[in-house]
This record gives structure tokens, sequence and C-alpha cells, in this order.
């Protein structure tokens, strides 16, 4: 029920968890990027992505978008339901949600929607192709993200310095990133 109504907002670089996307298409879409301008990758990870989403900021997310209270009342029961860890001892579960629940993709999915926003915004600052184009003539980076849940890579169009200055840094998102910056290798045809 709440999959059509957060897949409606979710941005096209996101494909972890998405009806008819699958990490077959990011990677082709990063190896489509890679043979245009973009010669810089951040290969990035976020640590401990599902225990650590912040249940207050999730749950903010999904009020502005579900009105049905007794919808909110089902899901915050469901990040509040707690594990049973490995000695039989049942824990609460102040932050995360729970690895192979049914709706954690999901959920999962709106809360790295603000690392998605994010990027789509600057994209979309830059203009369309011919301003592109133009930031690359005088000397200024153009970059995409690429997102299969967790894991992410940004495409940077520039020098070194636009790539390390790229690593994403959203205070929004409570995860610490793990980023990988690494130089795309030229064909020798």
């Amino acid at each position: 029920m709440l999959e059509p109504i957060f897949e409606a907002d979710f941005e096209p670089c996101s494909y972890g968890f998405r009806p008819k996307r699958r990490a077959h298409d990011a990677i082709a879409e990063i190896q489509y990027l890679a043979q245009r301008s973009y010669e810089w990758v951040i290969e990035g990870d976020i640590k401990a992505c599902f225990d650590e989403i912040s249940h207050v900021g999730l749950m903010d997310r999904l009020r502005a978008r579900i009105g049905d209270k007794r919808v909110l009342r089902l899901v915050k029961a469901f990040l509040k339901a707690g594990v049973i860890s490995e000695d039989g001892i049942e824990r609460d579960t102040v932050t995360g949600t729970p690895q192979g629940g049914i709706l954690s993709p999901l959920l999962s999915n709106v809360a790295l929607s603000v690392l998605d926003d994010h990027f789509a915004k600057a994209w979309e600052e830059h203009g369309d192709y011919h301003d592109r184009a133009r930031r690359r003539r005088h000397g200024l980076p153009n970059y995409r993200i690429i997102r299969y849940a967790d894991d992410f890579v940004v495409m940077v169009s520039g020098t070194e310095a636009h790539a390390k200055r790229s690593k994403p840094k959203s205070p929004r998102c409570s995860p610490p990133w793990v980023c990988y910056l690494r130089r795309r290798r030229r064909s020798a045809t």
C-alpha cells in the first residue's frame, strides 16, 4: 500500500528495492556515464545503514506523505518491535529497521531518498546538456549519483580536486559515509 505513494517521489538515480529496477540497470548507467566525460568515481557505502536509520527522521518523512494515523502507528510498531539476540534476550530497537523485514527495503529507500534529493537538486542546478557542456569548458565539475540500496557511486566530470570536494557531506543523513575515490581507466583504443 505504501510503495506506490513513495515510488512517485523517488529519484530515477535510485535502483535498490524498486519495481522494474535492478542492480544490472545501475551498472549499465554507471557504464554509460563512464563512456561520457565522467572520469572520476566516488564509490561509497553507508555503514550499518539498516541499523542506524533514525526512527524520528523516518517517521517525519512518512508523515509528510501519509495522513492515515493508523498506518503511521503500524509502521512505528514495526520499527519498535525489537529483536531477539543470539542469546535469546529481547532487545528494544531505538534506531534502524529490522533486517529481513518486509517493510525494511521501502523504509530504507524513504530514508535514503534524502541523499538522492540532495544530488538531484545539485544536478538540476547545473542546467541542461548545453549548460553542463559549458561548465566543462570552463573547468567546472558535473556529477551524477547512482544508488543501489546503501551503496552508491558518484560519477564526477572534472579534476581530482573536484572529485574530492564532491564526496557527500549531507548533515541530514546520520550514518557515516565510507567513500573511495578512483579514476576511471581509459581503454587503450
